[in-house]
């Protein structure tokens, strides 16, 4: 046995929350500033929605890899929903900069608060994998990486938060926002200063202040940078709901920001969502539908 992993001691949820609210620091996830880890004109991936889904995310990872991409933003939601959310969360611990809290992620370190039944049990069935780990340390650092991860981060060259600027967490922005929440858009680009990167509703696509809503397709897969402010939907690695069930991601260049769709094995994950009684198999079945 590990010598390191004797001495540490015993990691559970409680003790890291108890840990949280006991200290110094604020127990509640806040924004945090990051400086500039990397030139201003090297590229970074930017990714979100992984949802235990380790076929997806294991592709996006090689696909950054391949283009020799060297840092690396989550976006949150690392877990929920799918059958691999050990591995998907050391992986992204492992590779990250940084990952700003999604609902899930909010959900699986506090409490699931308005979620259907598949994601309420999904929730709970992630905590059970992540307290059942024999290895104390492992379970150490995954409890204390949720417990850390901010709601908002300000990069030099963006914002990045899950939802939105105002409600980081929660708040979706959807394309017919434009047509049916204008004044809702209206607000959310008050607190934009010129780029802001999104993920939650699993659409990827960018959002103007006019307001408008364009899709990559709209795009042709490229956002080219102005001075005008945008809000980024980056998509989801591990559940999307845009109709196309490949995985996506977006690469942000120092003029413009790619969106990249990739393929993935999604029938094997949807035979892991199967074989966990606890997880409802339309979150397995939803994967091959995009939907």
């Amino acid at each position: 046995m590990n010598s390191q992993n004797e001495l540490e001691p015993l990691a559970s949820l409680s003790s890291v929350r108890n840990a949280h609210a006991s200290s110094n620091e604020n127990p509640s996830p806040t924004e945090n500033l990051v400086e500039q880890s990397a030139p201003a004109e090297e590229p970074i991936a930017i990714i979100s929605d992984i949802h235990a889904n380790l076929e997806a995310l294991t592709v996006v990872m090689e696909e950054i890899r391949r283009r020799n991409i060297k840092t690396i933003c989550c976006l949150g939601d690392v877990i929920g929903y799918g059958p691999n959310p050990r591995e998907c969360l050391d992986t992204v611990i492992e590779n990250c900069m940084f990952t700003v809290m999604g609902n899930h992620d909010f959900a699986i370190f506090y409490e699931p608060f308005n979620f259907n039944t598949a994601a309420e049990n999904a929730a709970y069935w992630t905590r059970q994998q992540f307290e059942s780990d024999a290895d104390r340390t492992r379970r150490n650092r995954r409890w204390r990486y949720l417990g850390g991860m901010q709601t908002r981060v300000m990069h030099p060259r963006f914002m990045a938060v899950h939802g939105s600027p105002r409600r980081p967490i929660n708040e979706y922005i959807f394309p017919d926002d434009i047509y049916s929440a204008s004044q809702k858009i209206a607000l959310i680009f008050e607190r934009v200063n010129h780029l802001c990167f999104v993920g939650h509703t699993h659409v990827p696509g960018v959002f103007v202040e006019l307001p408008d809503f364009y899709s990559p397709d709209d795009l042709n897969n490229r956002y080219d940078i102005t001075e005008e402010k945008a809000v980024i939907n980056v998509g989801s690695v591990g559940q999307p709901r845009d109709h196309d069930p490949r995985c996506s991601f977006v690469i942000l260049h120092p003029k413009h920001v790619e969106f990249i769709r990739l393929t993935y094995d999604i029938n094997t994950t949807v035979d892991k969502v199967r074989a966990i009684e606890a997880l409802d198999n339309f979150l397995g079945q939803r994967l091959l539908e995009g939907a």
